[in-house]
């Protein structure tokens, strides 16, 4: 991936000080009073390499909100979380490790729209020159991720599903520009991370599995796009407007798939061969099979609490939510309007 997503861990005190407000508990937001009418909306991304950057190369978001669009940008979940408790943004992307993050500290946001299931593009690579074949092959041997991520939530399952316990290697917790230098001088012999890093190892590493592989066995990781309650309950038609508009990304993805790659070349400004490459290592899902069970008609609530079990264990949230409390915090009501349902 091309996002450079930064330690989770640092960043659980700085979200928890902000969110003193404890869990919502609800997700259902339905049409209640707007207040006075809305001018603007201010749209977190991280340039992950889904329909937002499509939405905003093709101006969909310009052509269905009617409203100024504000596009900020982040370096990682823990700051977008930070930014939607501070209600300096209305509604962003995320990855699933962070939004889990986020709901069990607290935060009052929804998750209304998948933005993709993260496949290949993150990816566990070993030194070619480290004598590695497999995953078992990799007792002993040091490996770095940025912790509390969705590449070592990847990493650890990746371990768990070859019966390599987390003690028999030594983990190194490393941002992906970090694990580049320590890779380059030799200090690691392999690394769970995403592009253009990854892209980088592959020069003289090889794959040993990815996220894709990962989640058929049951430990799925995606970027998720949520909406602040506050918001959402004073403007709901611009959050319908606003998933409308990731949905024409998805269409455009299915109908002119020549096109996607060309928009994410412009944004991330990379070249097309690139923009394709990456472009395979995502899965974005059509807005109707998004509502089905397997997606936000109820797989990604146990995602999230999966997730969340995850960070308990790491020691980045003292407790994990219940399953139900997940649940809470994934609105379709959106989505079903935004396909006329």
């Amino acid at each position: 991936m091309r996002i450079i997503r930064k330690k989770w861990i640092a960043g659980v005190l700085a979200v928890m000080v902000i969110t003193t407000l404890g869990f919502t508990g609800c997700g259902s937001s339905k049409k209640e009073e707007k207040s006075a009418k809305t001018t603007e909306i201010k749209i977190g991304t991280m340039d992950l390499v889904n329909g937002d950057l499509v939405a905003r190369a093709e101006k969909y978001y310009e052509e269905e909100l009617g409203v100024d669009v504000k596009i900020v940008n982040f370096d990682s979940g823990k700051d977008v979380n930070t930014a939607l408790a501070a209600g300096s943004i209305d509604v962003s992307e995320l990855g699933s490790n962070p939004t889990a993050l986020g709901i069990s500290n607290g935060l009052k946001y929804d998750v209304i729209y998948i933005g993709d299931i993260i496949g290949s593009a993150e990816s566990l690579v070993v030194k070619n020159s480290a004598n590695v074949k497999s995953v078992k092959d990799l007792k002993g041997k040091k490996i770095a991720t940025p912790f509390a991520s969705t590449a070592h939530y990847s990493l650890l399952n990746a371990l768990k599903f070859e019966g390599v316990k987390e003690t028999d290697v030594k983990l190194l917790d490393m941002e992906p520009d970090d694990i580049n230098a320590a890779w380059s001088r030799g200090d690691i012999d392999a690394a769970y991370v995403w592009y253009p890093v990854l892209n980088n190892l592959l020069k003289d590493g090889t794959i040993l599995t990815g996220s894709d592989k990962i989640a058929k066995k049951g430990a799925v990781t995606a970027d998720l796009v949520v909406a602040r309650q506050d918001f959402e309950k004073q403007n709901p038609e611009l959050v319908t407007k606003y998933v409308k508009a990731l949905n024409k990304a998805n269409d455009l993805d299915q109908s002119n798939p020549e096109k996607v790659v060309s928009d994410i070349a412009d944004v991330l400004k990379i070249s097309k061969d690139d923009a394709e490459f990456q472009r395979k290592g995502f899965e974005w899902i059509q807005g109707e099979d998004q509502l089905k069970e397997e997606y936000l008609g109820g797989n990604i609530a146990k995602v999230l609490k999966n997730t969340a079990d995850f960070l308990a264990e790491q020691g980045s949230i003292k407790k994990a939510p219940d399953l139900q409390t997940f649940k809470d915090h994934v609105n379709t009501t959106y989505l079903e309007e935004a396909l006329g349902k």
